[in-house]
């Protein structure tokens, strides 16, 4: 089949989804996204660190510039107990937000093969291609289906029942702070670096990120914090991630829905931080919560059907190469299909055995860097970061 004939599906239209479908349609492909969610994702998210992989296709278009959608650092920075420099190195990173990437894949996407409350519910495959059934009863077909359902995949549970999200044994409390209420002064000790702060079986980190305002549209200054704090599996675990209304979430609580007990206990907590990182707690007028958990895939092809980015690797954000990996699943697949001239089945056998390892390394590099700071508290004071995707530091972007 020729590659101009093709005609491809791409489930989930987040960032990895979105990326995957602007190198398919370079490559020649007729793309469609298929998104769960009824509204544009443009406020979900917080900070990225990005890599060349998450902005390729912004770096090959030449649009938008780097420096409309992030910000640059040039240091890492270890605190010690009072907030002061105890080690510094120079390393060049650049940072965004998920609503600043999001909007700028979208508007390059368009907006006329992008479907907004089109859930997939199941799918099936045969000689002519794969069959796509949403929650509506409507259907859709096609030559390739590209699954990036992200952590909960739908594609991952039909395809691979067997495989689970492993919990890491702790969390990441997560906020946003801006400038203005972060105050001048506090704002220009820490945006020029990403500052981490090592602790007895736990480790905060923050970096500057550049937030788009969804009603004006205008970027914004923040400083974006994380802060990973262990948390026994089981009544401890259901009791952080139940929200006001008794509902019980298993992977992450948004802004707003943290109760607020629980957000009270956190600021009380950060009587123990550096009086520099417990402002940004205390003036995060809306923490939320991310549940930190890895998955591995045995398979990413399944016929005409491939799984992507967290869809089949789940990695702990200690490499922060999550966005990265999903982007370069597609554009990977992309030049699978040229180089094979759009033969579907032969590129995606040589695509999956390149992509497995590259996922395969990506988490196990993650769950050692948790290991030595959650567990072992083993992380020394000036080390290297863990960032990149191939390898620690090719995430650095002068």
């Amino acid at each position: 089949m020729a590659i101009n004939q093709t005609k491809v599906i791409v489930m989930g239209g987040s960032l990895g989804g979105l990326t995957t479908a602007l190198f398919l349609r370079k490559a020649g492909c007729q793309v469609s996204v298929f998104e769960r969610a009824s509204t544009p994702l443009t406020s979900q998210g917080a900070g990225i660190v990005l890599n060349p992989a998450t902005v390729r296709y912004f770096t090959q278009q030449g649009t938008p510039d780097l420096h409309q959608i992030s910000v640059a650092s040039q240091w890492v920075r270890y605190l010690d107990n009072q907030g002061r420099t105890s080690a510094e190195r120079y390393a060049p990173y650049r940072f965004s937000s998920y609503n600043a990437i999001y909007r700028a894949l979208l508007a390059a996407f368009g907006t006329d093969h992008y479907r907004l409350g089109q859930m997939i519910t199941d799918f099936t495959q045969d000689s002519t291609g794969v069959t796509v059934r949403f929650s509506s009863g409507e259907q859709a077909h096609c030559d390739l289906l590209v699954c990036a359902d992200g952590i909960r995949s739908t594609a991952r549970r039909l395809l691979l029942p067997d495989v689970h999200l492993s919990y890491a044994g702790y969390v990441a409390w997560r906020g946003m702070v801006s400038e203005r209420t972060l105050g001048a002064t506090t704002f220009a000790l820490l945006r020029d670096a990403i500052s981490y702060h090592l602790m007895d079986h736990s480790h905060m980190l923050t970096y500057p990120i550049p937030v788009v305002d969804p009603a004006r549209g205008e970027t914004q200054p923040f400083i974006n914090w994380l802060w990973y704090r262990n948390v026994p599996l089981g009544p401890p675990l259901d009791a952080l991630m139940t929200d006001p209304h008794g509902t019980v979430h298993d992977v992450a609580l948004s802004p707003g829905a943290v109760r607020v007990e629980n957000v009270a206990t956190l600021r009380e907590a950060a009587a123990t931080l550096p009086p520099l990182l417990a402002q940004l707690i205390h003036r995060t007028e809306r923490p939320f919560l991310q549940v930190i958990m890895d998955c591995e895939v045995p398979r990413m092809k399944f016929g005409r059907v491939c799984l992507i980015g967290d869809a089949a690797f789940v990695a702990r954000p200690h490499a922060a190469a999550g966005t990265a990996k999903a982007a370069e699943d597609g554009w990977q697949l992309s030049q699978t299909l040229l180089a094979c001239n759009g033969d579907i089945d032969a590129a995606l056998a040589l695509w999956e055995t390149k992509q497995l390892a590259v996922g395969q390394a990506v988490v196990a590099r993650t769950r050692e860097a948790g290991r030595r700071s959650q567990v072992e508290s083993s992380w020394q004071m000036g080390e290297p970061l863990p960032f990149g995707l191939y390898a620690v530091g090719d995430s650095v972007m002068a």
